[in-house]
């Protein structure tokens, strides 16, 4: 298992008044890493993508310390903590190399737009999940 790692950049706009990345942020920043992190998955042709979609049906964040805007990108490691048929859950930590700044999970079903119901996840979609996920 390994986790994906995405840079995030910070935004000026993302800062408060008194200079700490203001809360409501952090989803963002962890759905911005799991959109680069499942591009490999997604299929290319819009059809496909519509019926072969995911949505997040559960987020939960633990902020730990304040995140100061910067200039410098945040890490935001990603891994799978479960997968079954329909679903999966997704870790995060928001990190430096010496600072955890936030902890968070995500609960993401399977799901095709098309019909407006919950899918089963594909063999690849499986495959691409083993790959992130702990033992």
């Amino acid at each position: 298992m390994h986790s994906y790692i995405y840079p995030c950049p910070l935004r000026w706009a993302d800062a408060d008044a008194y200079g700490h990345i203001n809360n409501a942020l952090f989803l963002r920043y962890m759905e911005e890493a799991r959109t680069r992190m499942f591009r490999e998955v997604l299929p290319a042709d819009e059809v496909d993508r519509r019926r072969n979609a995911f949505v997040v049906s559960r987020a939960s964040i633990d902020y730990r310390a304040p995140l100061h805007y910067r200039e410098t990108p945040i890490d935001v490691h990603v891994w799978v903590t479960q997968h079954r048929a329909v679903s999966f859950e997704l870790a995060y930590e928001i990190r430096d190399a010496d600072q955890l700044y936030v902890e968070g999970t995500t609960t993401i079903a399977a799901y095709n737009l098309d019909t407006g119901r919950p899918r089963r996840l594909s063999e690849a979609e499986r495959a691409f999940l083993a790959r992130y996920t702990v033992s």
